[in-house]
């Protein structure tokens, strides 16, 4: 089957908030799809980051796709102020408690449904919402933390994901989160991934529009 156009989804946890808006600005003039947006809750995983007041304020200064990872306990209580705040698409962890229900709510409110696997969770747990979901998300390392290192297996768990989703849910987005940079980007698109979160690799370099231009330079090439 042929390969679906690629996205690139500045992950803003990396980003430098005292300059939240300039950068969203470059990462838009760099030619990014999404802006992703990583919400911990320092109980599902290890980390606290932010909730939808940032969410509104970076809608508010972009018309990108904002794509929100809710890395939280309980996301069905935060469903609704998501939306409100702006966000497209909610993606849930297939891990949590009341996934089933929380994917009914999603759905209800009319937004792209989002679901992700933390990285020793095997891969056929998401086979059974491929059908009605939007984007499944594989995280390459283990969630709470930015700058942290592409977990290889990685490569196998998207091939496997993109056959099952190329029979049930030709549609549907395969996106990676965790470790992408210039060097292995290309491949992950190639094993069948469409949509890349990328943080440190973005943020951390001099000009982030060149960054978003060069990352798009190697997924176009031939």
């Amino acid at each position: 089957m042929e390969k679906k156009p690629a996205i690139i989804a500045p992950s803003i946890l990396n980003s430098d908030f005292g300059y939240l808006a300039s950068q969203i600005k470059a990462v838009e003039k760099g030619g990014a799809d999404w802006i992703h947006l990583d919400i911990m809750d320092g109980h599902f995983v290890p980390n606290i980051s932010f909730g939808p007041s940032i969410s509104n304020a970076v809608n508010s200064v972009t018309d990108l796709f904002l794509d929100a990872h809710l890395m939280i306990t309980n996301p069905e209580k935060y469903i609704q102020p998501f939306k409100d705040a702006g966000a497209d698409s909610i993606t849930i962890h297939v891990e949590i408690e009341k996934f089933r229900e929380t994917v009914d709510m999603i759905k209800n409110e009319g937004l792209k449904l989002g679901v992700s696997l933390n990285p020793d969770t095997p891969i056929e747990k998401a086979f059974d919402i491929v059908p009605i979901a939007d984007i499944i998300l594989i995280m390459s390392v283990f969630p709470g933390f930015g700058g942290q290192k592409f977990i290889p297996e990685t490569f196998e768990r998207v091939r496997k994901l993109r056959e099952y989703a190329d029979i049930h849910n030709e549609n549907m987005h395969i996106e990676v989160d965790g470790g992408i940079n210039f060097d292995n980007i290309r491949q992950i698109y190639d094993a069948g991934a469409d949509a890349f979160v990328v943080g440190t690799t973005i943020f951390k370099q001099q000009n982030i529009e060149v960054a978003v231009k060069k990352l798009r330079k190697i997924l176009e090439q031939e």
